[in-house]
């Protein structure tokens, strides 16, 4: 079993900034590939970022690519979101995620696709 924790959100204006952090226990972590989401009202759960567990490959959707960044402290089992320029529209339940590497890439295949844990959640708001 992996537990997962977020914190970091919060409300923030636009053009701000905010750092998520993801804490990962009760499984090896450094060998998972760690991808954030998020779920804004009435829409559907979206991603928007992904790192590999050496953490020398990362991918970003394009809503946040440029403006958003993940890294990992594998020796602290964190991994985190810098969000940066923030929008009205990035407003959501950010969610962090994880899954085991396996053979199929760094990202243990599709990087938006087959996360096994998930934590609850932690609320960015972005006012205008």
């Amino acid at each position: 079993q992996v537990q997962l924790v977020e914190s970091g959100g919060g409300l923030v204006q636009a053009g701000g900034s905010l750092r998520l952090s993801c804490a990962a226990s009760g499984r090896t972590f450094s060998r998972s590939v760690m991808g954030w989401f998020r779920q804004a009202p009435g829409k559907e759960r979206e991603f928007a970022a992904a790192i590999s567990w050496s953490g020398a490959s990362t991918v970003y959707a394009d809503s946040v690519k440029d403006r958003f960044t993940i890294s990992r402290d594998n020796a602290k089992n964190t991994v985190y979101l810098q969000m940066n320029s923030l929008k009205p529209e990035d407003t959501a339940v950010y969610y962090c995620a994880t899954k085991a590497s396996n053979i199929l890439g760094p990202f243990g295949g599709d990087p938006q696709t087959g996360y096994t844990y998930w934590g609850q959640g932690t609320q960015v708001t972005v006012s205008s």
